[in-house]
């Protein structure tokens, strides 16, 4: 009987540890939470002032950089051709007298409309670099590009221009007056056998080169006999002329009429003067051109101020289309 009463206390003394135990747990848990808790509550509010100091950061910066995005475009355009500008010259280089260069296509008195928008195609000369390939790019334009020939100063010209679906050459033909003459420049009294020879060449540097317009050449292409000589070339080459027009003395519109083919020609020089109002001006009248005549061909170089101008124009663009120079001519 002993024995069995002490079975019965024990029986007694085991839900009570129990409870001790649970007891015990429930304040573990509690310190834990308690614990965790305190370190949730610190890294908070370490993250919040990380982010108040981001947000400060921010807002310091702001106030020091304008809010425009073209700066930053001009800003990126000036990097881009620092190296390449150090010596460029501006593209009255290129002409003997804007003036007396221009077309003498005369602007109807009213507007025209048209079905379509209006095609203008801006051919940027002197294309020789990466650098300057890369900012005509950047400005996400329908732009055609022209590559000088390679020489020793820009060996990649025609490797550059590999890479494009689409291009032209600009081929160095003797002015009257040169100021920096390009090498392997075509002169008026070259004979057919060399200016054949030439025109292969390029061709051989430029496989998918199908439009070539004259860099300089104002006594070049103001000699009869010897556009009559390039033309016949380039014809043989499948090779389109167009005319920077650097002359109002040309005789492409004659030479090319005797041949039977179309003559197209620049309608206005963007940056003849290098300042940016002048260049803006300037795009503005070959808009204006573009609508007249329902197309309009506008030459330019990869001068800083020229494709910061462009970048600026943008919204003017809106009037018409841009396109290459291959859907005009």
């Amino acid at each position: 009987m002993a024995k069995r009463k002490k079975r019965i206390k024990k029986k007694r003394g085991s839900p009570f540890l129990k409870y001790i135990v649970w007891f015990l747990a429930i304040i573990a848990l509690i310190l834990l939470s308690l614990v965790v808790g305190y370190y949730l509550g610190i890294n908070n509010a370490k993250t919040k002032e990380v982010v108040k100091q981001k947000v400060a950061l921010k807002e310091k910066i702001a106030t020091k950089i304008p809010k425009a995005p073209s700066v930053s475009v001009q800003k990126r355009l000036q990097e881009i051709l620092k190296k390449d500008t150090k010596t460029y010259v501006s593209a009255a280089h290129e002409i003997e007298d804007e003036t007396l260069a221009n077309p003498s296509k005369q602007k109807p008195k009213k507007v025209q409309t048209y079905r379509k928008k209006p095609k203008l195609a801006i051919i940027i000369d002197d294309m020789q670099t990466a650098s300057q390939v890369r900012a005509v790019k950047r400005l996400h334009l329908n732009i055609t590009m022209s590559f000088l020939p390679p020489r020793a100063a820009r060996p990649n010209s025609a490797k550059l221009a590999s890479h494009e679906q689409f291009y032209m050459v600009h081929l160095p033909m003797e002015a009257m007056h040169f100021s920096a003459e390009e090498p392997h420049t075509l002169r008026v009294h070259d004979s057919q056998q060399k200016i054949s020879a030439k025109i292969k060449d390029i061709k051989r540097l430029f496989p998918k080169v199908s439009y070539i317009n004259n860099h300089t050449g104002s006594k070049f292409t103001a000699n009869e006999i010897a556009m009559n000589r390039l033309i016949f070339a380039l014809n043989a080459n499948h090779i389109r002329f167009v005319d920077s027009r650097t002359t109002a003395k040309t005789k492409a519109p004659k030479v090319l009429k005797n041949f039977g083919l179309k003559y197209v020609a620049r309608d206005v020089f963007l940056d003849h003067k290098m300042n940016k109002r002048y260049i803006l001006k300037q795009i503005k009248k070959a808009i204006a051109v573009a609508k007249a005549h329902g197309h309009a061909i506008a030459i330019g170089h990869p001068h800083k101020t020229t494709l910061q101008a462009l970048h600026e124009s943008k919204s003017l663009f809106k009037d018409v289309e841009l396109v290459q120079i291959d859907k005009i001519y």
